[in-house]
C-alpha cells in the first residue's frame, strides 16, 4: 500500500488506495469487537499480509493524526478509541446523558411504581399493557428504582420500589407527599377486580 507524508508530516494514503481505506474505516466503525486482519482478509476477500499492511498503515495514519480518536491495537485487533485526553469531555457527555428527560415510558412506570409499589414487572407491564423490562432497567440503573424485596408466590418474582433519589427529584420528603390519584382511577368496583387479577397471578 502507497503512502506518502504531507507537508504537516502527516500519513496520507494515496488515492488510488482511498476505496480501501474508507472500507476499514466502515469496519472499524461497526464492529463491537477489536477487528483483526483475519476478518479483514475474510470480509474484504483480500491477502492476509494486505489485510495486515492496510490496517498497520492506518494506524499509523490515526497515530500521527489530530483527530480527538486515534486506532487502538487491542486483543489482537484494532478498534477506535478517544483520546486520553478527551476524558473531561467526554464525563461532561455522560453526566448531561444520564441527567437528560425522561420518556413518557419511563414516566408511566415510575408513576405505577410509585403509587402500588412493591411491585413486580409482570404487574407494571399489566398495567401498561406492554413490556417494561427496558425501562426498568434503565431507572434502576439512574437509581429511580430498586429491587425491594421478593414476591413470596410462584417464581419469587423481584419487587421494585422508588428510591430517595426519586423523592429528591420531585422534591417532596416522603411519598405520603404525592398527590391523590383517585379522580383519575375507575370506580372501586372495577378497580378491585383489577388489582385482584394482577395479584393473583
Amino acid at each position: 500500500m502507497d503512502f506518502h507524508q504531507n507537508a504537516e508530516n502527516e500519513v496520507v494514503p494515496t488515492n488510488e488506495h482511498n476505496e480501501l481505506m474508507q472500507k476499514l474505516e466502515a469496519l472499524l466503525m461497526v464492529t463491537s469487537e477489536p477487528l483483526s486482519p483475519a476478518k479483514v482478509c475474510q470480509v474484504l476477500e483480500i491477502s492476509i499480509s494486505e489485510s495486515e499492511n492496510a490496517l498497520e498503515h492506518l494506524f499509523d495514519y490515526y497515530s500521527r493524526s489530530s483527530f480527538g480518536y486515534f486506532l487502538q491495537k487491542v486483543a489482537g485487533g484494532y478498534r477506535f478509541t478517544t483520546k486520553p485526553e478527551m476524558s473531561s469531555v467526554l464525563e461532561a457527555f455522560a453526566l448531561s446523558q444520564s441527567s437528560a428527560r425522561l420518556s413518557m415510558a419511563a414516566l408511566e412506570t415510575l408513576a405505577i411504581v410509585a403509587y402500588r409499589q412493591p411491585i413486580s414487572r409482570t404487574q407494571i407491564g399489566s398495567i401498561r399493557g406492554v413490556n417494561s423490562e427496558s425501562v426498568l432497567r434503565m431507572l434502576v440503573s439512574r437509581g429511580y428504582l430498586e429491587i425491594s424485596a421478593r414476591d413470596s408466590g410462584p417464581g419469587n418474582a423481584m419487587l421494585y420500589s422508588t428510591t430517595s433519589t426519586f423523592l429528591e427529584k420531585l422534591g417532596l420528603f416522603s411519598l405520603d407527599e404525592l398527590p391523590p390519584i383517585e379522580g383519575f382511577m375507575p370506580g372501586n368496583e372495577i378497580a378491585e377486580a383489577f388489582e385482584a387479577s394482577l395479584f393473583n397471578d
